[in-house]
């Protein structure tokens, strides 16, 4: 259900909320596009969380980037709350939560959002909004979900991702300039449900480093995660560069942009990958496809990229999925919790990402 709005006057400025994720964040960004594209005289400022600000960073859409704590204090709540009282002409947003929609009514008097479906909790929000769009967890991409938003207030959607990038020569001092050809290997999603088998990574890097493809490793600043990518660098039969908890979010971007192929499991950076335009591996295990694969480069149809089964390519993304009767289950791993492990990717072969790797490294 969807509930449109004819906005009294152009906005000069807007204000976009969204608190989640950084692969959440990333798939804001043709709805942040499309907002400036149709107001290109608008100033408009993002709302997001402070760990999640740096995959926007030079966006030219973004005026500015306002960020909170997850947590916040009463005081920063009420330093927030007085910076934006009245301070927009539109507030958009982007999630069905109870602190975006209280930012949203201190910010503007017109405000338009993703609610949640009739009948469900919360379902009374959309009285709140002048234009609404129902959410929907399953047979919807999140990118078509929010550029929905864009229908609510009659203007054109615009389909691509920007990733963030760092105006700077910084990325000559993170590779060796000998280094031509390589692959970025993403091992370590946030959570265990969504991690594949470190037999399959070794695999899948002793193949690439027998076809003279490098191998670059990247993580997150998390003292695990930096244990686990050093201690699988360690395993490996021949050299690896490992970059884990050494590159910004930007400098990560130009890495991946640059590289032969990328592979990673359903997390933020796999996003970001998919935004570069470079060829990625998805590796999908529990995750609903229709509604969390990476979204391709140069789609633009307002039907779903994905299906809800099955290995599948589309423009630059190889979306290999973990196989099993239950899958996608959309559940937090066989265990019902994010530290459970997910049989389907613990029985996935390495032999179907090689397959993967081949056909990409075929086409280059």
């Amino acid at each position: 259900t969807m509930i449109t709005t004819t906005l009294k006057s152009i906005p000069q400025k807007i204000l976009v909320i969204t608190l989640r994720h950084l692969g959440d964040v990333i798939l804001t960004t043709p709805l942040i596009s499309s907002l400036h594209h149709a107001y290109p005289n608008a100033c408009i400022d993002i709302l997001v969380y402070t760990n999640t600000a740096p995959i926007l960073k030079n966006n030219p859409a973004i005026n500015r980037i306002i960020t909170v704590n997850k947590k916040p204090s009463f005081h920063e709540y009420k330093v927030l709350l007085k910076k934006l009282f009245r301070q927009y002409d539109l507030a958009v947003v982007t999630q069905t939560g109870d602190r975006p929609l209280i930012y949203s009514l201190f910010s503007s008097k017109t405000r338009i959002s993703v609610v949640p479906e009739q009948n469900q909790k919360g379902s009374w929000k959309h009285h709140f909004f002048q234009g609404w769009v129902e959410f929907d967890d399953e047979k919807t991409h999140t990118v078509l979900q929010l550029l929905k938003l864009m229908d609510t207030i009659n203007q054109k959607k615009v389909f691509h991702l920007t990733p963030p990038t760092n105006n700077t020569n910084k990325i000559c001092t993170l590779l060796p300039s000998k280094i031509q050809q390589y692959a970025v290997l993403h091992l370590y999603p946030l959570w265990t449900y969504k991690q594949w088998t470190l037999n399959g990574w070794q695999q899948i890097a002793t193949h690439l480093l027998d076809k003279g493809i490098n191998i670059v490793l990247t993580g997150g600043p998390d003292l695990d995660e930096i244990n686990y990518v050093t201690q699988f660098q360690q395993s490996l039969p021949g050299s690896a560069i490992n970059l884990a908890g050494k590159t910004s979010l930007a400098e990560l971007a130009d890495i991946i942009k640059d590289a032969q192929l990328f592979i990673g499991p359903d997390t933020g950076t796999t996003h970001l990958a998919s935004a570069t335009g470079t060829p990625i591996i998805a590796i999908y295990g529990p995750t609903n496809p229709v509604k969390w694969a990476p979204w391709p480069q140069d789609y633009t149809s307002e039907k779903n990229p994905f299906k809800k089964t099955g290995s599948q390519i589309i423009n630059n993304v190889h979306l290999i999925q973990g196989e099993a009767s239950c899958v996608p289950c959309h559940l937090e791993g066989c265990g019902r919790h994010r530290q459970s492990r997910s049989d389907c990717l613990d029985t996935l072969p390495a032999s179907k990402v090689i397959q993967a790797i081949d056909a990409i490294l075929l086409q280059n």
